[in-house]
């Protein structure tokens, strides 16, 4: 009896363990693994669900029954829900891949994708379904720079006999901490390191400038002519143990603006001879954010006036500059909209941005698959249609691909249902023609 008892409580345990997981399987955070998530969040459950029927039938104790039956009934739905939420992913990916060509196109020029499946992208680019593709570190890994090369040619080609302008090929190259592209390309220091070594400020913005030429040249030798750097946010030295991927303080160049403002304005004059745009990032600044809006969502709770004599300076110093485009980050900014994360409000991207700051250049929006996305009230397919809405111009997704069928399928929703703002749509298509890379 004692064996059955444990046993009974051991499974009731193991199901009710397995459920939350099980219905967020889907999830950004799994996307590493999900092939073996999957495999784990079907097998598992299926075991218990043989063995507590088996249990149940044998079992005549009402309250052994009782626990059997809830074991059962958590480990029927903890394999349910994995089995739902893949069926509805495969009919949401193949809604988005079937759809009409041009309102496939129409979307399609306001996302860049990253990629863990080369065949994936390249139906993707031939679908017309992408404005660009993100590279990151895991798709040059063992290759060399020719072969990077070659992978990247090989995606612009398909782009030219489409006669479409050339894909935004973008990456994630700030140097420091954070290069995705090193190796193979060199490892190129961060901008911090680099305004610490010279007191004199003309040395500093020579040496800034060099490095970035070099750093530009190296980029678009492999082909890419985006790159999601520099970081302009100020260092106020938070520094939270549980940030492990956001890491402002690591990443920021300094805590002084104008010394923020020269020093990333050489970055881009430099990354610009060589033939690469640069991004300014993460609008409204995260240096005062002590939470990962990788992980979930995060306020920024600074009144405006303040942000407007600090944070904000480079900002509005360089977002006039035309060979730069600007970054938006997922985070609240609690005193114009406490309702969404910056990187698909209208209050502040149409209010504040657009309207008010006057801003015509680019946005593009942090990575979708953050959880301060897939996790808000909109969800990822919300987000986007509220973001274009709002005035960005490009959406990216960048870490998992898999975001990527929910983003469209939200879109192609919503542009059937006339709630895709149209007039929001041309605007964007004119300042991503003015800005489009060179053929």
């Amino acid at each position: 009896m004692r064996t059955r008892v444990i046993t009974a409580l051991l499974r009731l345990a193991i199901a009710a363990l397995l459920l939350p997981f099980a219905v967020d399987w889907r999830s950004p955070a799994f996307a590493s693994v999900r092939p073996w998530a999957l495999a784990g969040f079907t097998i598992v459950p299926l075991i218990l669900v043989i063995i507590g029927i088996a249990a149940l039938r044998r079992e005549q104790s009402p309250p052994l029954r009782w626990f059997n039956a809830t074991a059962l009934m958590l480990a029927t739905l903890a394999l349910m829900a994995p089995l739902a939420l893949e069926a509805r992913f495969h009919w949401i990916r193949w809604q988005a891949l079937t759809a009409d060509p041009n309102e496939i196109e129409k979307l399609g020029r306001h996302l860049i994708v990253g990629y863990v499946d080369l065949d994936e992208i390249h139906a993707l680019i031939r679908r017309r379904a992408v404005a660009g593709v993100f590279i990151s570190a895991r798709n040059v890994q063992g290759r060399s720079v020719a072969e990077v090369k070659q992978l990247i040619e090989g995606m612009q080609e398909i782009r030219r006999a489409q006669h479409l302008p050339p894909l935004w090929v973008a990456t994630d190259q700030e140097g420091g901490d954070v290069a995705r592209l090193s190796p193979p390309l060199p490892q190129p220091p961060s901008l911090a390191a680099i305004v610490a070594r010279y007191s004199d400020p003309a040395e500093r913005l020579a040496a800034v400038r060099q490095s970035a030429v070099e750093q530009g040249r190296a980029l678009a030798g492999l082909g890419v002519n985006l790159n999601l750097a520099p970081v302009i946010d100020l260092d106020h030295g938070l520094a939270n143990p549980d940030d492990r991927l956001t890491r402002i303080s690591r990443r920021a160049i300094s805590s002084d603006a104008a010394v923020v403002t020269q020093t990333a304005s050489a970055y881009c004059d430099g990354l610009w001879e060589s033939g690469v745009r640069c991004t300014l990032k993460h609008f409204p600044g995260l240096g005062r954010v002590s939470a990962d809006t990788h992980r979930g969502s995060a306020s920024l709770d600074t009144e405006r006036d303040e942000l407007e004599r600090t944070d904000w300076v480079p900002f509005r110093a360089l977002m006039g500059r035309a060979d730069a485009f600007t970054m938006l980050g997922h985070v609240t900014l609690t005193a114009v909209d406490p309702d969404r994360p910056v990187s698909f409000s209208a209050a502040i991207i149409t209010g504040l941005l657009r309207a008010s700051w006057g801003y015509d250049g680019v946005l593009v929006t942090d990575d979708f698959s953050m959880g301060a996305v897939y996790r808000s009230r909109d969800g990822i397919a919300g987000a986007s249609v509220d973001a274009l809405n709002a005035g960005d111009d490009l959406i990216l997704v960048s870490y998992d691909t898999d975001q990527y069928y929910a983003a469209m399928d939200g879109l192609l929703r919503a542009d059937r249902d006339g709630r895709l703002e149209q007039e929001a749509l041309r605007q964007s298509d004119r300042r991503l023609r003015r800005a489009q890379p060179p053929g």
